[in-house]
C-alpha cells in the first residue's frame, strides 16, 4: 500500500510540474487602429504645414529654405570665412529662444540660454539638433518646426501643449571640435 500511495504522489506530482498550454489571444487586430493613427498624423502634419507656409507667406522680408528634415531655416546672420560644421561629439555653446509660430515667446533666451551641448551625445529637440549641424559659428538662424520635429505628442510637460509648432531663434557662438573636447577631460 504505501508503494502505491508513493506512485500515485509521485505521478500527481509529475502531472502537476507539467507546461500549461499557452492561452490562444481572444481576438486579433485588423490593423484598423494603427490605419486611424497613420490617417490622423498624417492630417495634423498637413495642416501644420500649412499654417507654417502661411506664416512664411505673410513673412515677405525672411527667405526660408524647407530642410531635408522637415522644417524651415532662414539664416538671420553668416559668417562667410567660417568653414567648419558642427562634427559628433563637439561641444556647442548657443543661446536660443522658444516662440509659437506666430512670434509669442514661449521661454525667452535669457531664461534657457546659453546652453551647453554635446553633438548627438545629448538630448535635443530633432529640429533644433539638425540645424545646428547647418551652421557655422557665429551664425544665427531662425527655425520653423512642425510638433514632430520639436516637442512632438508629448510636449514639454510645461508651456508647450501637445503637437505644437514652434519657431526657434537659435545664435551658435561657439563649437569646440571632440579632438579638443578629448584633450581636456
Amino acid at each position: 500500500m504505501p508503494k502505491l500511495l508513493l506512485t500515485l504522489f509521485c505521478l500527481l506530482l509529475v502531472v502537476s510540474c507539467a507546461q500549461p498550454e499557452a492561452r490562444q489571444p481572444v481576438s486579433q487586430s485588423s490593423g484598423s487602429f494603427v490605419n486611424a493613427s497613420v490617417s490622423r498624423n498624417q492630417k495634423l502634419v498637413a495642416q501644420q504645414e500649412e499654417a507654417i507656409k502661411a506664416v512664411i507667406a505673410k513673412d515677405t522680408s525672411t527667405t526660408y529654405t524647407a530642410s531635408e528634415n522637415g522644417f524651415w531655416y532662414s539664416r538671420t546672420k553668416t559668417d562667410s570665412t567660417a568653414t567648419y560644421l558642427p562634427q559628433f561629439g563637439d561641444r556647442l555653446i548657443f543661446d536660443y529662444q522658444v516662440e509659437d509660430i506666430y512670434g509669442n515667446v514661449i521661454y525667452p533666451k535669457a531664461q534657457i540660454s546659453p546652453r551647453s551641448y554635446v553633438m548627438d551625445q545629448q538630448e535635443l529637440i530633432t529640429g533644433l539638433r539638425q540645424a545646428l549641424k547647418l551652421m557655422h559659428a557665429g551664425e544665427s538662424m531662425t527655425l520653423l518646426l512642425p510638433s514632430y520635429t520639436a516637442y512632438g505628442y508629448y510636449g514639454d510637460d510645461n508651456k508647450i501643449g501637445i503637437n505644437y509648432p514652434l519657431k526657434v531663434q537659435v545664435d551658435l557662438k561657439s563649437i569646440e571640435p571632440q579632438s579638443k573636447n578629448e584633450s581636456n577631460n
